[in-house]
């Protein structure tokens, strides 16, 4: 009898070590932890959409919104904002061995040629700003903008340069800057995602849908990609022979067996797959008024170039502001094709780039005006940029130089712009050398400019961190300095 009762303990004993055990038994209490760290309460275990809801901010923001401007590729500077007679000058020239001595390149191989811009510049607005001649709207805008010239990197490569911008790391599975901001603060509209992405082009950038991914964040911080032709959302409309209230009849049945399962098993995504089902059937109602641009008056189309139904960077930029006007938090677009190397006519500084400046100037310029006679400005924050910018030497792939007028990716110096809420207007911060090729003055890295918009938006980017297997990570990783001069 004590042998067999001395059997049980020990058989139980060992139940209880098991992994099945563990994860069957235990994982409760690991989902109520990471419920604590996402700063959920018991109530909002029971309403997981009260998960983006807004939250207490670590000081009063300076922002409520942002949208980012993307130019996926990366645009050359050299010929859009920062003017170098010097360089025009040497154009041809056999570039010096300085430029070259220790550097790695993505294409450039032996000793290249400078090459000039071929573009006109002049100063605009009272600012005196230098704008090309490329961007026509836009050098009326200058004197709500600041501009960092001396933007810095650490990738060359675009999908890399990519994720660096947006997820502070080079590799993917980190959370992108968008799902950080709404897992920080939630989202004003509990009837649309506080995170919108939206693509000009059939596809992706170069790094993929990590750049709006939520990496170790659950999965209810990513961002939803909305699209300007066809359904906004992907899968969000009844399927035929499906009405609203069978819909909703089966999304509640749903959560109900994920309540069911999320109080046997405890794992915090059950609650994001609640959220999420709930939220699809509320941007069934939402959604096509937000998106629906036709309904706009003509003179704001004439004022983007909008035409609805198309896809397009104008009809992403009023959607855009659309959106910010509804609550959401942070938008993101994408345009791609500023990859610039000269290999081809596409891309070449003579034809695809000069296509893609048409496409931007008129709409960026006008979401700034828009913004700001609807008194968002004050709020929002606009941010433009690549993920990097483009040599002052010419492409020479393999040693040999490129068919059509190009430039390879550089990391050391480019430039971006910001305007908006808690940002000094018509102010340019930061200086490169005469030809542009590396910063004199004012240097920017990736990782402060997130932590100065983090900041704007009352975060702040050391406390907003998150734990994942053994440690604290955030946004800017260890790094991030405030750009406090740009900041009014």
């Amino acid at each position: 009898m004590k042998r067999k009762l001395y059997n049980e303990l020990i058989d139980t004993h060992q139940n209880y070590l098991t992994r099945r055990h563990f994860l069957r038994d235990c994982t409760l209490g690991l989902g109520a932890l990471a419920l604590g760290t996402m700063g959920c309460s018991g109530s909002e275990a029971d309403d997981p959409t009260e998960a983006l809801l807004e939250k207490i901010s670590h000081y009063v923001p300076r922002a409520r919104n942002i949208i980012f401007l993307h130019m996926a590729g990366g645009p050359s500077q050299l010929e859009l904002f920062d003017y170098k007679p010097t360089l025009d000058r040497l154009d041809g020239e056999i570039c010096p061995q300085s430029f070259l001595e220790g550097k790695r390149f993505a294409f450039i191989r032996g000793v290249p040629s400078m090459l000039g811009t071929r573009v006109n510049f002049n100063q605009y607005g009272e600012s005196g700003a230098w704008v090309s001649d490329l961007l026509p709207h836009f050098q009326d805008a200058v004197d709500d903008v600041c501009f960092l010239k001396a933007m810095q990197t650490e990738e060359f490569n675009h999908a890399p340069a990519q994720l660096f911008m947006h997820t502070g790391h080079a590799r993917s599975g980190r959370p992108s800057m968008g799902s950080w901001v709404t897992y920080g603060l939630g989202s004003p509209n509990k009837n649309l995602p506080g995170f919108v992405v939206m693509v000009s082009g059939q596809s992706a950038p170069s790094g993929g849908k990590s750049l709006w991914g939520s990496g170790f964040l659950p999965s209810l911080y990513q961002g939803v990609e909305f699209r300007s032709q066809g359904d906004p959302v992907l899968y969000v409309s009844n399927p035929n022979g499906i009405d609203r209230e069978l819909r909703g009849k089966a999304i509640e049945t749903i959560s109900k067996i994920n309540q069911r399962e999320f109080e046997e098993v405890g794992d915090p995504e059950t609650l994001t797959r609640i959220s999420q089902y709930e939220l699809a059937f509320r941007m069934q109602m939402t959604v096509p008024e937000a998106t629906d641009i036709s309904k706009e008056p003509e003179y704001i189309h004439k004022m983007y170039g909008t035409e609805p139904g198309q896809r397009s960077f104008a009809n992403n930029c009023l959607l855009a502001r659309r959106l910010v006007e509804r609550g959401v938090r942070f938008v993101q677009l994408y345009h791609r094709g500023w990859d610039s190397h000269g290999s081809n006519d596409f891309e070449s500084l003579d034809g695809g780039f000069l296509q893609r400046c048409n496409e931007i100037d008129q709409p960026m310029a006008a979401l700034l005006k828009d913004l700001k006679q609807r008194g968002l400005l004050d709020s929002t924050l606009v941010v433009w940029g690549g993920e990097f910018g483009r040599t002052p030497m010419q492409e020479n792939r393999g040693g040999k130089t490129n068919k059509f007028r190009g430039r390879d990716h550089h990391k050391e110096a480019f430039t971006m712009w910001v305007a908006g809420a808690g940002i000094k207007k018509g102010m340019t911060l930061g200086e490169t050398d005469e030809v542009g090729y590396a910063p004199v003055s004012g240097n920017v890295h990736v990782h402060d400019l997130q932590a100065t918009l983090l900041h704007l938006l009352g975060l702040d980017h050391t406390k907003l961190t998150y734990p994942f297997q053994g440690r604290d990570f955030r946004l800017t990783d260890v790094h991030g300095e405030l750009v406090h001069d740009i900041m009014a």
